[in-house]
């Protein structure tokens, strides 16, 4: 048993409330207690099709989304859970101004396992709030989406309360669909409701405050003050970008992390320091296994969910496509799981699909297939673009974009620009850190290539015929948030390089490429403004 008291008088946490908090369990409907077999969050390209799970996902988060936003399951403080406004939530507070979110911490993958369980759970709890009530469990008439299923027509009903029993939130995989889903950026939707086919506003495409938030839940300089809607990174014109996108990214980052524990089922959390530290964790403090995924608890009496607890998603009732992990054992898992991605992401006739990503929504990579075709897997070599920057000395958050060929002069175009390779995203060290100060940190980011040599004409990725194709061709522009230019002098500290690797392809189904070493080929940034500088390391 861990010693909550101690560990959360360590992290500058209180609790209040004992035995009134709300215990995350994520949901248990569809889920059979005696194979494990669990319901699957399934890939918006999907799920988008779905027809009766669709529809009562945009009803339910139309309802979740019109709760009281003084309520602790609305969709405005969960939501808040991750940043502003920087405020206790379930009792847990804390001592810095930042939000809950654990970034470049050791506990990001596990801490999205409870939020994301919440927001789950939340889209499908219909509650009662009054001010004077405080004890949210007794406010609960009903699971949204089964509520919502049992008004369906008779004839219909029977498909939508076996929809409603199996529902799970979607993730969108933007390896598989690169462009942002249609449905996140129409104001309006269509969906088939229980008096018919009906056009609602879309609960994917922003979410309206009720009311506007004060100065003190949103400080003047957050751009979140700015907007009577939700924002990610509002652009020069004031357009938001749509905050389920968020939700589904994160679901699909969780993803990640259940594909990588099915493959690697021993390499879990290990001890380290967290430079930037939460809205409860003190910055340059260790956190491991046993350190509370503040403010999540795993019961009503005033536990907290630790990485032990979200280990594994049988607890929070719901797998992923790629992971039936009921009726085999560890070895047989880590092999149907392997061959699963190859056959999603690295099938034998094309580029890795990972790859075709670019920024902002961008449609870059619709004409990959031929190149693919030429270069099955990227055969023998993989190409990459290396980005290093000390975050302490980044001032504002800013965009690095990378083209192959000439760049427009309007840096509006650059996110959409047809010869953009991609894009990397820098963000200020104080959207993340719990202080002002703290450790110097390096962060680097890197943008795979082959996609962009391949879909050039380039007829070899040998060193002979990318290294000079490269030199000439590539560069790169830097951009704040709000669309203007950013000089590349004023970020002294950003490293620009281009390496490679050999590549043996796999073997059999099962199994995974295997890599050389990269090396770094630096003539081909020599010279320019951000790239890495011969005395420079790599």
């Amino acid at each position: 048993m861990i010693l909550y008291q101690v560990i959360l008088a360590l992290m500058v946490v209180t609790m209040t409330k004992f035995g009134d908090a709300i215990a995350i369990k994520g949901i248990q409907g569809g889920v059979n207690a005696n194979t494990g077999e669990r319901p699957v969050r399934k890939e918006f390209s999907a799920f988008r099709s779905s027809g009766p799970a669709f529809d009562l996902y945009i009803l339910a988060l139309q309802q979740f989304q019109q709760q009281n936003q003084t309520a602790p399951l609305s969709y405005f403080q969960i939501a808040g859970i991750h940043g502003l406004p920087y405020r206790a939530w379930d009792g847990v507070s804390g001592n810095y101004t930042t939000g809950y979110c654990t970034h470049a911490s050791i506990l990001f993958p596990p801490w999205h396992r409870p939020y994301l369980a919440l927001f789950e759970v939340s889209c499908n709890i219909g509650s009662v709030y009054e001010n004077e009530l405080t004890d949210w469990y007794q406010q609960i008439l009903w699971n949204n989406a089964q509520q919502i299923a049992a008004t369906y027509p008779v004839t219909q009903r029977v498909q939508y309360q076996q929809a409603a029993n199996t529902f799970r939130i979607p993730y969108w995989d933007w390896s598989i669909t690169p462009t942002m889903p249609p449905e996140v950026n129409q104001p309006v939707i269509t969906i088939n409701g229980p008096l018919g086919s009906r056009n609602i506003n879309n609960p994917l495409y922003n979410y309206t405050f009720r009311p506007q938030p004060s100065a003190t839940e949103f400080p003047p300089s957050s751009s979140l003050a700015l907007f009577h809607g939700t924002v990610r990174y509002p652009n020069s014109a004031g357009q938001s970008q749509p905050d389920l996108v968020n939700k589904q990214l994160q679901a699909n980052g969780a993803s990640l992390f259940a594909i990588w524990q099915a493959i690697y089922p021993s390499s879990f959390v290990t001890s380290q320091i967290s430079f930037y530290g939460t809205y409860t964790n003190t910055p340059g403090k260790s956190e491991d296994i046993n350190t509370p995924l503040t403010p999540f608890h795993s019961d009503d009496a005033g536990a907290l969910h630790t990485s032990v607890t979200a280990r594994s998603t049988r607890s929070f009732g719901y797998t992923y496509p790629e992971i039936v992990d009921w009726g085999v054992n560890a070895t047989q898992l880590t092999a149907n799981v392997k061959a699963r991605l190859n056959a999603l992401y690295n099938p034998s006739s094309s580029v890795e699909r990972r790859s075709t990503m670019s920024s902002r929504g961008s449609n870059r990579g619709s004409n990959r297939g031929n190149g693919a075709r030429r270069f099955p897997n990227g055969r023998n070599r993989q190409w990459f673009i290396n980005i290093r920057v000390d975050k302490s000395t980044v001032t504002s958050s800013f965009f690095v974009h990378f083209f192959l060929g000439l760049v427009s002069v309007d840096p509006t175009g650059w996110s959409f620009a047809p010869n953009l390779v991609g894009t990397h995203s820098v963000l200020d060290a104080t959207i993340v850190t719990a202080t002002n100060t703290g450790p110097a940190t390096t962060l680097y980011g890197q943008i795979p290539l082959n996609h962009a040599l391949l879909d050039s004409g380039i007829h070899s990725l040998a060193p002979k015929s990318v290294v000079p194709f490269l030199k000439s061709q590539l560069s790169w522009r830097l951009q704040r948030m709000d669309d203007s230019p950013l000089d590349v002098s004023e970020v002294p500290s950003l490293k620009i390089y281009v390496v490679g690797q050999r590549v043996r392809p796999r073997a059999a189904d099962d199994a995974f490429p295997k890599y050389e070493k990269l090396v770094a080929y630096r003539s081909v940034t020599r010279g320019k403004a951000g790239g890495l500088a011969d005395a420079d390391p790599e």
